[in-house]
């Protein structure tokens, strides 16, 4: 339908956006649109609505003055023209500016090279008198200097500037290109395809009606998003729970109430159903022509930009200063289901950009331990045990910065967390604690016993605690794991005494005052027969 009239029997209705809620792959969006009804309408039309909408989807409801009857909704597709008499005199007028700058530089080339050739014909007319009194010692060298100074001077400003509005030059250039191409694509006649309900009502009189519509539209999700500040000298988690919200729908959310749902429509409500599992011989390959094939290229692989960037918060020595308060959501729960309703007016406009809000802050207890892998890597890391509270909302997963003491250190991706869950966060390298590793004994016994050579290995650990506060530190080594059975591996013994884990894994907790030491030694055996090769011994 083009340009559709509205007839007598039909009133159209003007809404607005009063209320989106927005779940992971799509939003659900309410409108709301008064009328005042003479008792002979029979249909209200909405329009224009976004392509996006799902037309099966719409509900309808109202409250009015005048009793109602909702006999139906249908849809109908809308095809107009777009407006573009305002855009295509914006942009001549843009046109005609950059027009304007490019002759006004194009001015300046021009007496700049009318002062090029008049110094330059200076020069020819002067050079044989010049030379004359020169050689008749009639100029002194201190002029003669500033003559040539004079002349070289004023053709690198010359040039100089005659390069910089040639530079300008071709920037307008490429503006205007930009700027034409755009005027000749409006002007280019492009119908507006959009979306008109129809709404079949039975009045029963005169009087006053608000007509609320609902629908469901795709292109839009939300994903959370944390800031998590760890104070190590509080024991206390700072974290910041965000949304990054983005909608392409087709209609901007301007002033309207905003609301992010954990909730997941669009998986549907039965369960998946199994299908037979089937396990079979592999089947002989088919036989093929032989024919040479032609390697396509591989495409390139394109490394991600680094999206965060380092930052430190400056501080403000001014007692007298206001912090400014950051409105944060309402939260509640039905069921396993999450909602966040956002206080204040939602702005998000159609440009597919992610725009990010505050949800809520809250403190978490935490408690600090240290772990190192020397074989390795020779540093020690920093590790928080967080636990979410148990009267809290469920942590989705999603993408967190972690700042410690005020400087980032990091990304990481925190996964569902439940209300009074534990979950682990990684705080990078700890530079108060040293670890050296060093391998004291490698020793090949010349007898074979029993047909077998044995290699010993030795090796000590120094661990050194440069905090002034006592530290929990898990130390991890291992042992190689033999894959053949004729290859024996054998702790012999370790300091403190451990057992061997799973996979050969040793593993040492250690309770360490500030500015302490504390040593870790052990000692393995390997023994296989002497004409085995044995791989993988760079240890």
């Amino acid at each position: 339908m083009v340009n559709p009239e509205i007839s007598s029997l039909q009133k159209r209705v003007e809404s607005q956006i009063v209320a989106v809620t927005v779940y992971s792959d799509r939003a659900l969006v309410t409108r709301r649109g008064s009328v005042s009804l003479t008792g002979l309408e029979r249909e209200l039309v909405i329009s224009p609505l976004p392509l996006t909408l799902e037309t099966e989807s719409v509900r309808v409801s109202g409250t009015g003055t005048v009793g109602v009857q909702l006999l139906g909704v249908s849809s109908d597709r809308l095809y107009t023209s777009e407006p573009v008499a305002e855009r295509v005199a914006q942009l001549t007028r843009q046109i005609q500016q950059l027009e304007a700058e490019k002759r006004h530089l194009q001015a300046q080339v021009d007496a700049l090279a009318l002062q090029s050739s008049f110094i330059d014909g200076l020069r020819e007319k002067t050079q044989e008198p010049f030379a004359q009194s020169l050689s008749r010692k009639n100029l002194s060298l201190s002029e003669t200097l500033d003559f040539l100074n004079f002349l070289g001077s004023q053709y690198g400003e010359y040039a100089i500037a005659s390069g910089e509005c040639k530079s300008q030059q071709q920037e307008l250039d490429k503006q205007l290109q930009a700027l034409r191409t755009a005027l000749q694509t409006i002007q280019t006649p492009h119908p507006k395809e959009s979306l008109s309900l129809i709404v079949g009502i039975a009045p029963s009189g005169e009087g006053e009606f608000e007509l609320e519509l609902s629908y469901i539209v795709n292109r839009a999700s939300w994903t959370p998003l944390y800031d998590l500040r760890v104070d190590s000298t509080s024991n206390i988690v700072h974290l910041s729970y965000l949304a990054e919200v983005s909608q392409s729908t087709g209609e901007d959310w301007i002033n309207v109430a905003l609301t992010l749902s954990t909730a997941k429509p669009g998986l549907g409500t039965l369960p998946p159903k199994l299908q037979p599992w089937y396990i079979d011989t592999p089947s002989p390959p088919p036989m093929v022509r032989r024919r040479q094939l032609t390697a396509s290229p591989s495409l390139p692989t394109l490394a991600a930009p680094d999206a965060e960037a380092n930052w430190q918060e400056d501080e403000v020595a001014e007692d007298s200063l206001i912090s400014a308060e950051i409105v944060v959501a309402e939260v509640s729960k039905q069921g396993s289901v999450v909602t966040f309703q956002l206080s204040g007016g939602g702005n998000i406009p159609s440009d597919g950009t992610p725009h990010k809000t505050t949800i809520f802050n809250d403190d978490y207890p935490c408690s600090f331990n240290y772990v190192a892998m020397p074989r390795l890597v020779s540093f020690v890391y920093l590790q928080a045990n967080v636990k979410n509270s148990s009267n809290g909302a469920t942590l989705l997963l999603g993408k967190a910065n972690i700042f410690r003491d005020n400087i980032f250190v990091g990304t990481t991706k925190l996964e569902n967390i439940a209300p009074g869950q534990e979950f682990k966060l990684n705080l990078g390298i700890d530079e108060g604690l040293k670890i050296e590793r060093e391998l004291v004994e490698r020793q090949v016994d010349k007898k074979l016993m029993s047909n077998q050579r044995r290699i010993t290995y030795s090796y000590r650990l120094v661990i050194t605690n440069l905090l002034n506060q006592e530290t929990n530190l898990t130390i991890t080594e291992q042992l190689p794991v033999s894959r053949n059975e004729q290859i024996k591996v054998r702790l012999i013994r370790s300091n403190p005494q451990i057992q061997l884990g799973e996979m050969a894994i040793l593993e040492w907790v250690l309770t360490i005052p500030p500015n302490e030491k504390r040593e870790i030694s052990y000692q393995f055996t390997l023994e296989y027969p002497p004409e085995l090769t044995v791989i993988g011994l760079d240890i």
